[in-house]
């Protein structure tokens, strides 16, 4: 039994049965068959449904959000916000795959040389709580609109939200069997990635559930796109806007509590500014109210689970007893935990070490430019990264620097639907979004004429 759990007071939301493996294989079945008719709809066609997908988002945002909320526990606000992005997804694919999926003519020796993408089949997605509706999204729009198909592994505790995902796909007209919901836990994934029928997996979450499904795609040699975690460096210069970058930062670390693998979480700050800096910082955090997500004053809902915040003290306690200094925040009833800050932080401390998921951030203090950069560099993990100057070359010099999928330059990093997204290191592979994402789950072809 699947159960959807309120974070906020631990109600219980709704329980679901897990499907049997017969009605595994019957959905993995009702795959293959719409894949045969799907991946030869004109672009036309997939356009006109996924602008109805639009649509449909659009139109239910109320409903859609308040599911969000219920089931994860982020604040309202942020959950209109996550179906608002997800809409526009869908438009943006709508609007440009067949552009991205035109052939491309390639000079060489013979009469005609080209490159044709051609879609592959049924692709499972392992998707996160953190973003139920937008992770799912960015990996289902560019598939089907490439013309795979879809069957889907949410996590178990959004289980609701995966259900309406399949019914907005199903209502918008897609036809059966094009994108469905697998209602299973992870002991199953492998009985789904060995089928035939499966030719490759896209999964978003932590590193360890990336190694665990990386591994079995191996195991069968099916293609995988794995977006893993981040300890996100964001750099603060001597010569940065300070007060626009403590804004900044605080909305990156502590938007959707905390919880999102591309916020920032270790916050490089030059010496010669630090002070300044954690004061903002600091002043900026305390101004956050934690608690009740359907409530108009909250600016920070809880953690999705209980266990997801005491793995979180443990992380800021361990680092306070190595050293580093609590400056705001902690751990209250249940999955609740305020904003909070940590300073002198430094390698060696779980703060610094490990990706924390929820809303702590940690200062480190540095004394140059290229201690920022090492600093930074100095993580297992490569996804996003801000760096802040008002010297926009010597940010630019300093971004191609950084080792991970995305730099922004005085700026939020985000996901875009324009522009490639995923990590390097331990951050995983392959990448969503924009053109070479939607190229993830194709077969490249060559095609020469002698």
């Amino acid at each position: 039994m699947l159960k959807s759990i309120n974070p906020f007071d631990q109600s219980i939301v709704e329980q679901y049965q897990e499907f049997s493996p017969s009605l595994i294989q019957d959905k993995l079945k009702t795959s293959s068959v719409a894949f045969k008719d799907w991946k030869k709809t004109s672009f036309a066609r997939r356009s006109e449904l996924m602008l109805n997908a639009s649509r449909l988002l659009k139109q239910n945002k109320e409903q859609y959000a308040r599911m969000i909320t219920l089931e994860m526990g982020k604040v309202l606000s942020e959950a209109k916000s996550e179906i608002e992005k997800s809409a526009g997804a869908c438009q943006y694919f709508a609007e440009n795959a067949e552009k991205f999926l035109a052939d491309e003519m390639i000079k060489t020796d013979s009469r005609k040389s080209l490159v044709s993408f051609h879609p592959t089949g049924t692709i499972l997605a392992v998707m996160p709580w953190n973003f139920p509706f937008w992770q799912v999204i960015r990996f289902a729009v560019p598939a089907l609109m490439a013309g795979n198909v879809g069957v889907l592994k949410h996590a178990s505790n959004v289980s609701g939200c995966s259900l309406l995902l399949e019914e907005i796909f199903r209502t918008a007209g897609f036809p059966e069997g094009v994108f469905q919901s697998l209602l299973i836990d992870n002991r199953q994934i492998e009985s789904v990635l060995q089928s035939d029928i499966v030719q490759g997996v896209a999964l978003t979450g932590s590193e360890f559930a990336g190694s665990q499904v990386g591994s079995i795609a191996g195991k069968y040699i099916k293609k995988a796109v794995l977006e893993l975690g981040g300890s996100d460096p964001f750099i603060v210069l001597a010569d940065a806007d300070l007060e626009n970058a403590a804004k900044v930062a605080t909305q990156s670390r502590m938007q959707n509590a905390g919880q999102s693998c591309i916020s920032a979480k270790r916050f490089i700050v030059d010496k010669r500014v630090k002070d300044e800096f954690t004061a903002l910082f600091l002043e900026n955090i305390n101004a956050l109210r934690q608690g009740d997500p359907f409530a108009e004053t909250t600016t920070t809902g809880p953690l999705a689970r209980v266990d997801l915040a005491e793995t979180l003290e443990k992380q800021m306690n361990s680092s306070v007893g190595q050293g580093a200094r609590l400056l705001a925040g902690g751990r209250d009833k249940g999955a609740n935990f305020r904003p909070a800050l940590l300073d002198q932080v430094k390698p060696g401390m779980q703060a610094f070490d490990e990706e924390t998921f929820g809303p702590l951030a940690a200062i480190v203090t540095v004394a140059s430019e290229e201690e920022a950069i090492e600093v930074a560099n100095s993580s297992r993990y490569g996804l996003g990264s801000s760096v802040w100057t008002r010297d926009l070359e010597r940010g630019e010099r300093i971004a191609r620097q950084i080792e991970c999928g995305s730099v922004f330059i005085n700026a939020l990093m985000k996901s875009d639907a324009r522009l490639p997204f995923g990590g390097v290191k331990k951050s995983g592979y392959g990448r969503e979004l924009s053109e070479y994402g939607i190229k993830e789950f194709v077969n490249i072809k060559t095609i020469s004429v002698a």
